[in-house]
């Protein structure tokens, strides 16, 4: 099954069929809003809408680890998290896509940032963060319908939910990052923890606040406006995907493979359920026939 995390403005999947909505509980709390589930071109989807229903979540309000939970316990195994953000090169112009596969973390310490701890350990390989299966997808699909996307760049993930000023704008630049957002940390590694694939389908927005001009600085206004005006692209790309062939397998279904330090013996009814949770790899879903995409 594909899960779809939307962003701003992206709240609901065209065209899904068989329609169900899961209030799913997960051991760290409520995700966003209900969980839907369905069908589109006959393949398996899961939506889950970020900041909620309704957009009331601040970016370190989301319950980021409810959320990845509620979509791997429904049946999701690949991830395309859809998201606003700002350019800090020229090149990334704004109306573009993106497909970011590194990404930089410059949030502050508050946002529950991993499942693991109080008494489960293990250490994970975020090297190459994204899955190459699925930003291939993506880099396909945005080729075929001829949209300009820019696969291969650095996201630097920051607090808020301010926008950031123009010396902050300069020192992501200068630390090598392309790409500026509210979200999509700690959400990429909590994917790879729990044996998800994940790519980020970026929505380029403005050029943040690192130009000259005030005309081209980032405001609510233009990142609204802009992103509602791209949302037919993303919603063509999605669609182009899953019309497609089944996508192949990869790796990423094996993060957990050798990062486990505390030996099970050791761990807590509990934590040794979560492990097993997260362990769990593309068999459906408990009480499912069938959930595969």
């Amino acid at each position: 099954m594909i899960g779809i995390i939307g962003g701003t403005g992206l709240y609901q999947m065209e065209g899904l069929s068989e329609v169900e909505q899961h209030d799913v509980r997960t051991p760290f709390g409520e995700p966003s809003a209900q969980v839907t589930t369905g069908k589109i071109h006959g393949k398996r989807v899961a939506f889950l809408p970020r900041h909620g229903s309704a957009h009331g979540l601040l970016p370190s309000e989301i319950n980021f680890r409810a959320n990845i939970y509620a979509l791997k316990a429904v049946g999701a195994r690949r991830l395309f998290s859809v998201s606003a953000v700002g350019s800090l090169t020229l090149p990334v112009e704004p109306g573009h896509l993106a497909a970011p596969t590194q990404y930089l973390d410059f949030t502050r310490g508050t946002r529950a940032h991993t499942f693991f701890g109080g008494g489960l350990v293990a250490h994970i390989s975020t090297a190459e963060p994204t899955c190459a299966v699925l930003v291939g997808a993506v880099k396909t699909a945005a080729s075929t319908l001829d949209i300009p996307l820019h696969a291969g760049v650095t996201y630097a993930c920051v607090e808020g939910p301010r926008l950031g000023n123009r010396a902050e704008s300069r020192m992501l630049q200068n630390s090598g990052a392309q790409l500026v957002g509210m979200t999509n940390v700690p959400e990429v590694y909590l994917a790879r923890e729990a044996g998800l694939c994940y790519s980020t389908i970026a929505v380029v927005t403005d050029y943040d606040c690192w130009l000259d001009d005030p005309a081209q600085h980032a405001s609510v206004d233009v990142v609204i406006s802009r992103y509602k005006e791209n949302l037919g692209r993303v919603q063509s790309l999605l669609q182009k995907i899953l019309s497609g062939p089944d996508l192949p397998t990869c790796s990423c279904q094996h993060s957990l493979q050798g990062a486990v330090m505390t030996p099970e013996a050791a761990l807590s009814p509990e934590k040794r359920e979560l492990l097993e949770f997260l362990r769990r790899g593309w068999s459906p879903p408990i009480g499912s026939e069938s959930r595969h995409d």
